[in-house]
């Protein structure tokens, strides 16, 4: 069941107001390194229900008239066409997604760095598009030794060999299509090459999760544990932060273990470093704008949970590994959930049983569960996703709100004019066939227009799911998991 226990407003004007105080502590200049998702941020939206995944780019909104963008991308990601999990795109792809994007939130993109730059046909023929799409771009370069060899990453051989990325504003934010990509070391060639040019600038870290004021082994914090799996991420106690100010606060492994580094890197360039610990180059105000624990914990409960069956997935799909599988296991044995707390899973489970094929079912967001079984007209998950229409408009279950003359053409079509085996149509296919029966009929209309209703619902499926129903219940709002299991025994599986 839904419940809500983040303040998103609240979040929203703290956070832009300490960016700004942030800019200000570092006299006007601060290159923020932007961890984690602008745009589409759905892992924060859903461990913090409340939380909006636009938060970011609409809280960055807020500072638009002093913020620019960079978007590094790492020159050897290009050259092996490296593909965004979730979008399914390539990274030099995802740049120009994320530079419209960018400017259809009024945003100013100055430029793109592309790092370790190496002069590979790919690397120059994505910066030739680029720059005869108008956009600014730099080459930086992989430094020998980097990150402990500091005499030579503070020289000209080093940074200095960089080329150093014009900016105008006094926020200049630095992301990146994916992990990997380069963003500290952009952020902090640009500081020594505005350093040599006498202009004093910050760097700080805008990373939402771990969530550094919440304890370590909160749900929340071990929720980012499962989505980092397969990286190998691990939550820790800051021991600088603990050192210096003898308070215990949140970090993850990579930036304790990279904190050294950065400190001296700061020290030489600046002259001092300002934080004295990783806790402290963070901007981030999430933990601030929790209001309701309860809600929140149970929901990263979820969240992991629904991690575990992704790995288990991914594990059958033949793209992920054991040990993701047995990390997430550990965090659900240290909270003492199990895969059945998921409350959509034995009712999909027990309807399979019965009817001998694939089924779905649906948790509401009022806690009531309707499944949907697998006929020879529709697909299990389209047999559920109307079962929850009709449930959520209250028109009986037995009642057929799209008329068969609708089905059988669309049946038709898809089996003898676009050659498909599946006769059985997809959830698309059953949305558009609802909508044009709304023209006519009363209560396809009031099923339709429920459709808003869906979003934050549960949704489980006893096989693998077509990438085409995974893709309707993601674009409707609802979460997915499904057994590690596929319809048929084909090797390939497509439909």
């Amino acid at each position: 069941m839904f419940r809500e226990g983040f303040d998103n407003e609240k979040y929203l004007k703290m956070q832009s107001s300490h960016i700004a105080d942030r800019i200000a502590q570092f006299g006007g200049k601060l290159y923020l390194e932007f961890g984690g998702k602008l745009f589409d941020d759905f892992h924060a939206s859903r461990v913090l229900p409340g939380f909006a995944p636009d938060s970011k780019i609409r809280m960055l909104c807020e500072l638009k008239d002093m913020a620019e963008i960079i978007i590094a991308i790492n020159a050897g990601d290009i050259e092996k066409n490296k593909v965004r999990g979730d979008l399914g795109i390539t990274y030099d792809l995802d740049v120009l997604r994320l530079i419209d994007a960018f400017r259809g939130f009024g945003l100013y993109v100055g430029s793109v760095v592309i790092t370790r730059y190496k002069e590979t046909a790919a690397a120059l023929n994505f910066r030739n598009k680029l720059e005869s799409l108008g956009i600014k771009v730099y080459k930086h370069y992989a430094i020998e030794g980097y990150p402990s060899n500091l005499p030579l990453i503070l020289s000209d051989e080093g940074y200095g060999r960089n080329e150093f990325a014009e900016t105008t504003r006094s926020l200049v934010v630095v992301t990146a299509p994916g992990p990997g990509s380069g963003k500290l070391a952009t952020c902090l060639s640009q500081i020594y090459h505005e350093n040599k040019r006498g202009v004093k600038a910050g760097y700080a870290k805008f990373e939402t999760f771990p969530i550094w004021n919440l304890p370590l082994m909160h749900p929340v914090n071990m929720a980012y544990e499962a989505a980092t799996a397969d990286l190998a991420d691990v939550n820790m106690i800051d021991p600088f932060h603990l050192e210096a100010y003898g308070k215990t606060t949140v970090n993850y492994n990579r930036d304790v273990d990279a904190f050294p580094i950065v400190r001296l890197m700061l020290e030489r360039i600046l002259g001092e470093c300002p934080y004295k610990s990783p806790t402290d180059m963070g901007v981030n105000m999430a933990g601030f704008c929790i209001y309701n624990d309860a809600a929140v914990c149970e929901a990263a409960k979820q969240e992991i949970i629904r991690r575990y069956f992704a790995a288990l997935a991914n594990l059958r799909k033949g793209c992920g590994s054991e040990i993701e599988v047995h990390k997430i296991e550990l965090l659900m044995q240290k909270l003492n959930i199990t895969s059945e707390d998921r409350k959509c899973v034995l009712p999909a489970l027990e309807r399979a049983e019965q009817t001998g094929a694939p089924a779905v079912a649906i948790e509401l967001n009022d806690g009531r569960i309707v499944t949907g079984k697998t006929s020879a007209l529709l697909g299990a998950s389209s047999a559920a996703l109307l079962n929850a229409l009709k449930t959520i408009a209250g028109i009986p279950k037995e009642t057929d709100i799209i008329s068969a003359a609708i089905l059988r053409p669309i049946q038709k079509l898809k089996t003898e004019n676009l050659g498909n085996h599946n006769p059985r149509l997809h959830t698309d296919e059953v949305l558009i066939a609802l909508s044009i029966g709304a023209v006519r009929s009363e209560n396809a209309r009031l099923a339709f227009e429920a459709l808003p209703l869906l979003r934050y619902a549960e949704v489980h499926s006893t096989v693998i799911l077509s990438q085409v129903d995974h893709d309707t219940f993601r674009k409707l709002g609802l979460h997915v998991t499904t057994e590690p299991a596929y319809q048929s025994k084909k090797l390939y599986h497509n439909s």
